[in-house]
């Protein structure tokens, strides 16, 4: 059966997600209660009581969600500033980034990526029978925006954009050059997944341009990673075909209903953002205090590092065995790094201590 399905998909390397924590648990023997989770950039505190509560008392899971999302729409309208008719749901950001490739994609086109960057860009435009052309970032993970404007053809159709990036944390290009990038005729994909965390925005610029458009989620700030709730900031044609072209049911009750409890309850939310910017700052101060790993500046929640003692996989590992996970990619640039998910104070004791113990051991 093999030779009956397309011949590019039998090639693609598959997303590499985070593992589960029951499996995880498993496999260091460590209970799943004491895992120290530092490796998915998702919210150490969670949601606040009011989403648990409304997801609790919610009544109609045998109905099927709305398939327009109105009412959350409606939220995320007086939330963003952005009228509802601009604004599209997914199952999390990633389902919209691949109806994005879907529906400009034909075999051959081109995506303009630049690496490191999220992996899933290229990965689903890759599925799609799309051409990756990638620009390399520079030493400092900055966008070279004018080789981005060279690299565009008749072919080019989307050029992604992560803001802040992701795994680097910084925030390049200006959204200066952003702009500047929609003068050149593909779309323009800003991924804002970390939006609460930087406050850089281009998604007012959306209303001007037919060919710019912003991604973000639910699943970093507001704590609804494992709901798999994102939105999109589109022109109004393109959120209507959207809307034409995607699963009917896409976003669940469930995911709804939290993301609703969210926009209604915006303080305490906000207040668990707060907590995460102050330990980004304090956990950076005391990496570089300890000397065995080097952050980089981030307007993210999460802090990329240079290795200055030891080895980044073998300390990925190392922490591990001990229940704290943290991430290491193999791409080009990112070999003798890691990234740090920020979590929670005591999530930060445990890790330099972990770290002073096994680099004490090489």
């Amino acid at each position: 059966m093999e030779k009956l399905i397309r011949k590019h998909l039998l090639r693609i390397q598959p997303y590499k997600p985070i593992v589960p924590l029951e499996v995880l648990a498993e496999q260091v023997g460590v209970p799943v209660e004491k895992l120290i989770k530092l490796d998915g950039n998702e919210n150490p505190y969670g949601s606040p009581p009011q989403v648990k509560q409304a997801l609790a008392e919610y009544n109609f899971y045998h109905i099927y969600p709305d398939p327009f999302h109105q009412e959350l729409r409606r939220k995320l309208e007086e939330y963003t500033g952005i009228p509802a008719e601009h604004i599209a749901l997914g199952n999390g950001s990633d389902e919209l980034i691949m109806l994005l490739l879907f529906l400009f994609l034909d075999p051959g086109d081109k995506v303009v990526n630049c690496p490191p960057s999220f992996i899933v860009y290229d990965t689903f435009a890759r599925i799609c029978g799309g051409r990756v052309i990638e620009v390399p970032r520079n030493s400092n993970y900055e966008v070279d925006v004018e080789a981005i404007k060279s690299a565009i053809d008749d072919r080019t159709k989307i050029i992604f954009l992560a803001w802040p990036n992701n795994p680097t944390g910084n925030a390049s290009p200006s959204a200066e050059d952003i702009l500047n990038l929609t003068e050149y005729g593909p779309l323009v994909v800003v991924d804002e997944a970390y939006y609460e965390f930087s406050g850089l925005t281009v998604a007012p610029y959306v209303l001007q341009h037919s060919n710019l458009c912003v991604l973000r989620t639910f699943s970093k700030w507001a704590g609804l990673a494992g709901l798999r709730v994102g939105y999109g900031i589109f022109p109004e044609w393109l959120a209507r075909l959207i809307y034409q072209t995607k699963v009917p049911y896409n976003v669940n009750v469930a995911a709804q209903v939290a993301a609703k409890a969210v926009l209604e309850n915006l303080p305490p939310v906000r207040e668990r953002v707060g907590l995460i910017l102050q330990e980004r700052e304090r956990l950076k101060t005391l990496l570089k205090q300890q000397g065995i790993l080097d952050p980089l500046p981030s307007q993210a929640n999460f802090l990329l590092c240079r290795v200055l003692r030891g080895e980044a996989a073998r300390l990925r590992d190392e922490l591990a065995r001990k229940g704290i996970f943290i991430r290491h990619f193999d791409a080009p640039g990112l070999q003798d790094k890691l990234r740090v998910t920020v979590g929670k104070p005591e999530h930060t004791a445990a890790l330099l201590q972990a770290l002073d113990e096994v680099t004490q051991r090489s």
